[in-house]
């Protein structure tokens, strides 16, 4: 098997100090690869949001390690890290196709290579008719895939994706996670999706369960749907 992406030992986060302290997460044991298709299921607060962004290198641990063996640069750059919130955060002057750019554009792309990257992936994600539109024009469900396309347009290693379905209805939470699925596939990137949405904990083929900020469990069912 090739190096996991990231690989998470012993891991703990704490925010605050003494009496105030909170204990996020502890005791955190996984690895993520290429193959990874999991959903990160549990209660609200049970620390799904700190693990993402410690596997991000957004945050760093207060005890344990993370390592990202396989990734391109470690600790793991923007453009090898795709992060995918609840909330699209679109920047609401720039049009889609602005918005999907601006990253690409921060890594030191072109104006030329930034834009037409841009295009191809909201292409890829099937919102390219939105390209010229404002994020204000946008309904909730596009705006999603707005930000997916953003997330993935520098070709992500490793695609982190926080409750993206849940302001979402059914069938486009659905097809939301259809598109993480063909973008990490296409990609050769590993996919971790925290949810409380079984059926889209469904579509993954691990499940890890959290509770009390631990991974309780961890579950292979199969192939990602």
């Amino acid at each position: 098997m090739n190096e996991p992406l990231v690989q998470c030992r012993d891991l703990a986060r704490t925010y605050g100090h003494g009496v105030t302290a909170v204990v996020a997460v502890h005791g955190i044991n996984c690895s993520v690869h290429d193959t990874t298709r999991a959903a990160l299921v549990g209660p609200s607060g049970c620390g799904k949001s700190t693990l993402l962004h410690l596997m991000a290198g957004v945050e760093m641990p207060t005890t344990g390690t993370v390592e990202w063996p396989g990734m391109r640069r470690r600790p793991p750059d923007s453009h090898s890290v795709g992060l995918v919130f609840q909330t699209p955060n679109l920047l609401p002057d720039l049009d889609v196709v602005g918005n999907v750019a601006l990253p690409l554009l921060l890594a030191g792309a072109t104006d030329r290579e930034a834009t037409k990257q841009a295009r191809e992936t909201l292409h890829e994600v099937g919102v390219d008719e939105l390209a010229d539109r404002l994020p204000g024009e946008l309904s909730g469900g596009q705006a999603q895939r707005v930000a997916i396309a953003r997330a993935l347009a520098a070709r992500p290693r490793l695609i982190l994706a926080d409750e993206p379905t849940g302001r979402l209805d059914r069938e486009t939470g659905q097809y939301v996670i259809s598109v993480l699925l063909e973008a990490a596939e296409v990609a050769g990137a590993g996919l971790v999706v925290a949810t409380h949405d079984l059926a889209v904990a469904d579509r993954l083929n691990t499940r890890w369960r959290m509770r009390d900020g631990a991974l309780a469990e961890q579950q292979v069912s199969g192939k990602a749907l």
